[in-house]
């Protein structure tokens, strides 16, 4: 059957480490996640295993919740505290107001410029790997949304405020750009994910609950089809081997199942839909 984690991923390993040490557990080589979380990030990870592994395409979610912790006075090379100090120096707390205003001001859409310290490729290169040898690189701009930011603790220090942002959005990126705007420097010193769409960190298990084979196991069926509209055939043979489909729906893209087992993804294509990958 096949298998989908959710879990609270700690602090201090990365998400490729998570997945080695699950692959040890579970026996598998097939597995792969939903999205990276950096080193001294903690929360939400969904992690797919064995056959849900042909999922993956498919779960690009809409939106991710974060509660990011700010401390001003000095700036990394990472923009965050797994970096290196490159810069010092005084700063004066701007007020909460002033802060208010300028969290304000992200809400919508925008084009961010990602950290030179990401896994994003650029002439199949990753931009930390042209980072590392010292060579300068032109990075693109990235279509994001920030759905709503608040604030939620400061003092003389640090401020927390709480977001929700488009996927691919790179909170270290969001913090330095709400800093520049507010005329300090800072670092993120604490990031937790704690919701992707409708997954929050509530419904995750601990990593080392898991290693100890106390966990939750998610079926494919359920992580899906809170994303997807479902479809059910009685007969999982109406829906194999490519074959197109007439549907009572105008959704882009549907899930075909039969007794809750994933069939196929479909997609819209004229008056009909097409497979565009099958599920078992």
């Amino acid at each position: 059957m096949a298998n989908v984690l959710y879990i609270n991923k700690p602090k201090g390993i990365t998400s490729f480490d998570v997945c080695f040490k699950l692959r040890k557990v579970f026996g598998t080589k097939k597995i792969g996640h939903t999205g990276t979380l950096d080193p001294n990030a903690t929360g939400v990870m969904i992690v797919l295993l064995d056959n849900a592994t042909k999922a993956n395409q498919f779960l690009v979610y809409d939106s991710k919740e974060y509660i990011a912790k700010v401390e001003i006075g000095y700036l990394t090379d990472t923009l965050d505290v797994d970096g290196n100090i490159t810069e010092q120096k005084e700063c004066t707390m701007p007020s909460k107001e002033e802060i208010i205003n300028v969290m304000n001001s992200f809400v919508g859409k925008s084009k961010q410029l990602p950290p030179i310290t990401s896994a994003i490729k650029v002439n199949g290169k990753k931009l930390y790997e042209y980072q590392r040898e010292g060579k300068e690189v032109e990075i693109p701009l990235r279509d994001i949304e920030v759905f709503y930011i608040e604030l939620i603790d400061l003092n003389e220090s640090s401020f927390t405020f709480k977001t929700s942002v488009s996927s691919g959005t790179y909170i270290r990126a969001l913090t330095r750009d709400i800093l520049d705007k507010l005329g300090v420097i800072g670092t993120l010193t604490e990031l937790e994910r704690t919701k992707i769409d409708s997954v929050t960190v509530l419904e995750c298990d601990k990593l080392e609950d898991i290693l100890n084979g106390e966990f939750h196991d998610h079926s494919l069926y359920e992580v899906l089809s809170r994303k997807y509209e479902t479809i059910n055939f009685i007969d999982p043979r109406l829906a194999v081997n490519g074959r197109r489909l007439k549907l009572k729906t105008d959704k882009e893209k549907v899930l075909i199942t039969s007794d809750k087992e994933c069939i196929a993804i479909y997609e819209k294509d004229g008056d009909e839909y097409k497979c565009i990958r099958g599920l078992r």
